[in-house]
């Protein structure tokens, strides 16, 4: 095994709690290697720091597994690490699943098939890589399918591995998984030198998957969605809106397949536009609201919001609730600033559409756009607007997706719910 050694003073962001070690952080390599392959980290004393798979193709030069010597990176580990997720998982959902999937019964007082069946029927990230301690490897779990994205060429070579140990932890709880589907498709795989992939892992089956969240129904497109067909990030975001939606009229903006607009129908809204870009997403969108019956009230449009919006204040458009929920304007700290423009112009344009003490809720995917920037742009955004704006909450991604100190990747989703008020 390869010994990677630290310059001094280097690898600041390992020692503070992450996984990552950059390509400018190291002094040499002794031994030989393959990419992909395990080797042992040291500091610039040869003091051991951990076992990770090195990867000359990428800045991020070497992804940490293990930082305990006698804890080698074998299938002992991988096991933990699956068992330990899903664990967590079970954990921070109890009061979601008594609530959603048990109609209200106390886990202690339902028999085991129920509990299968509720577990079966939950739909979570299963495994959020780095803050799992499984770097580079995402795992959503829609029901009884598994969407597996694997971004980093050394758990490229385990994800099989790691697929089954997710089914055998799963099975011991009565969940059977009917189909794994891959969803390795994303651009940034190549800067590990890994070519672009989706399909099957094993047997095909039906990829239009039937899930339920919050109590509402979706079709989830795992070959053709986006990402792994649906943000399960947002699970608890969609709750909180629901308050401000009864009796109200709502603006959806970047809808997707619906799910903001939908959890609006749901909890009473007298009426709900959904708006997207995609004519695949509007289509999904349409079938989501008719399998809930909710058809007559959330409705979809194709459109490019930066074009709509001006289109709707210059028609004299109000409305009770706007939300907005765009994709990631940064992929990459290069494109922040114009990232921001992006954002300070949709808040903007949204907030001129809330009627005077109505509600925006509003949020940033990117962990570039960081808590303190975007804040920022929105007060920038009010300011231009001439609003005045009060916080009601402030949100972050599903609990589901921790966030894992020290590794600032695994912060990324900021969702804020203000009330907008006309200047005084």
């Amino acid at each position: 095994m390869a010994n990677v050694i630290l310059k001094k003073g280097q690898g600041r962001e390992f020692k503070s709690g992450g996984l990552w070690i950059y390509d400018n952080e190291i002094d040499r390599v002794d031994g030989s290697f393959e990419n992909g392959d395990i080797i042992e980290l040291h500091d610039f004393d040869d003091y051991f720091l951990g076992y990770g798979f090195i990867n000359e193709n990428s800045k991020i030069r070497v992804r940490v597994m293990s930082r305990k010597k006698d804890n080698p990176v074998d299938l002992m580990l991988l096991e933990k690490r699956v068992r330990d997720a899903w664990n967590h998982r079970k954990n921070i959902m109890r009061s979601y699943i008594k609530e959603y999937l048990l109609n209200g019964k106390e886990l202690s007082a339902i028999t085991d098939n129920e509990r299968s069946d509720a577990l079966t029927r939950l739909s979570t990230r299963l495994v959020f890589g780095e803050a799992d301690f499984l770097p580079g490897i995402t795992i959503d779990k829609f029901s009884d399918v598994l969407v597996i994205e694997s971004l980093a060429l050394g758990t490229d070579r385990m994800k099989d591995k790691i697929i089954d140990l997710c089914k055998k932890v799963l099975a011991e709880d009565g969940v059977i998984i009917r189909g794994v589907y891959e969803r390795s498709d994303a651009k940034v795989r190549e800067l590990e030198g890994l070519e672009r992939t989706k399909g099957f892992i094993g047997e095909p089956f039906d990829t239009k998957v039937l899930i339920e969240e919050n109590g509402v129904k979706y079709y989830v497109d795992v070959e053709n969605g986006q990402k792994t067909g649906f943000f399960l990030d947002q699970k608890f975001n969609r709750q909180a809106i629901r308050g401000i939606c009864k009796g109200k009229k709502v603006l959806d903006c970047f809808t997707h397949t619906g799910s903001f607009a939908l959890n609006a129908a749901a909890a009473g809204a007298t009426s709900v536009l959904g708006v997207d870009a995609s004519d695949l997403g509007c289509d999904q969108a349409r079938e989501n609201a008719a399998l809930n019956n909710l058809e007559n009230v959330a409705t979809f449009q194709c459109a490019d919001v930066f074009e709509l919006l001006p289109d709707l204040e210059k028609k004299g458009e109000k409305f009770d609730v706007v939300i907005l929920d765009p994709p990631a304007f940064t992929k990459s700290r290069a494109s922040i600033k114009k990232a921001v423009t992006g954002y300070k112009e949709i808040n903007l344009r949204g907030m001129r559409l809330v009627k005077d003490g109505g509600y925006l809720a509003t949020c940033s995917c990117s962990h570039f756009m960081d808590e303190e920037l975007f804040l920022k742009t929105i007060s920038d955004a009010a300011r231009d607007a001439h609003k005045r704006l009060k916080q009601v909450e402030f949100r972050q991604q599903a609990m589901d997706h921790p966030i894992l100190w020290g590794g600032s990747a695994s912060y990324y989703l900021k969702f804020v719910i203000f009330q907008v008020c006309d200047e005084l």
